[in-house]
C-alpha cells in the first residue's frame, strides 16, 4: 500500500467526518472506496467518449449499408 498526503477543503473534510461517524468506516477505507468509485466512473466516461468518436467515424458507412439492405428488400 502507498502512503499519500493530501490537502482536503475544510468543508469536504467536515462533511466526510459527519458521514464517517454514521457509516462506521475508517477514513482511510472511505477515501479508498471513493477514489475507486471515481476511477471507475472516469473509465466509463472515457469509454463513452471513445465510442461516440468511433460511432461518428462509421456513421456514414453504416447509413450506406442500411440503404443497400433497404434496396435489397424492395427488389425481392
Amino acid at each position: 500500500m502507498k502512503t499519500v498526503s493530501l490537502k482536503i477543503d475544510d468543508s469536504i473534510f467536515g462533511e466526510t467526518e459527519k458521514i464517517l461517524s454514521k457509516v462506521k468506516k475508517s477514513r482511510n477505507r472511505y477515501i479508498n472506496e471513493a477514489i475507486d468509485y471515481y476511477n471507475r466512473l472516469q473509465k466509463r466516461l472515457m469509454i463513452e467518449k471513445k465510442l461516440k468518436i468511433e460511432s461518428n467515424l462509421v456513421k456514414k458507412d453504416s447509413l450506406m449499408v442500411l440503404k443497400e439492405f433497404d434496396k435489397m428488400d424492395y427488389e425481392s
